[in-house]
């Protein structure tokens, strides 16, 4: 964990950017979640870090998201860091309705025909997030 945090304060840094310690403190609190975590949840676990608002929660995830070190499943309306943050792509999550477990695919054909379908359509695409409902593995089995 220690070295994808410090990997991902230079991804942040070489961007001109800052890893505060709310942010670090938030990837962390995602990358040790089981499951897709809300804000409410991790302000909730940001022990020690002063009077930490809900407006400080979401600057530091929107601030995640916007660097590509974390991803937001909307259907859930939570957040999870992403497991492959040093390049940009779409995510593409699939989401269990038996435990609510998420799990994100490096689906790069999906990501490409979405990007030729949108770059055909005249679209730019900065980010994109599919959800795909159904039961994981270990639910099916």
């Amino acid at each position: 964990m220690d070295a994808f945090l410090n990997e991902a304060e230079t991804l942040v840094m070489r961007r001109g950017q800052r890893m505060t310690r709310i942010r670090r403190k938030v990837l962390r609190l995602l990358l040790e979640s089981t499951a897709p975590a809300k804000a409410y949840d991790l302000l909730a676990n940001l022990d020690g870090e002063g009077s930490a608002k809900p407006p400080t929660i979401y600057r530091a995830l929107d601030f995640l998201q916007e660097t590509g070190l974390a991803h937001k499943i909307e259907s859930l309306n939570a957040y999870v860091a992403c497991g492959h943050a040093s390049h940009n792509h779409s995510a593409v999550f699939l989401i269990c309705d038996t435990c609510h477990g998420a799990e994100e695919l490096h689906a790069t054909a999906t990501n490409e025909a979405l990007e030729a379908e949108t770059t055909a359509a005249g679209f730019q695409m900065s980010r994109a997030v599919v959800e795909v409902r159904g039961k994981c593995r270990d639910c099916a089995a």
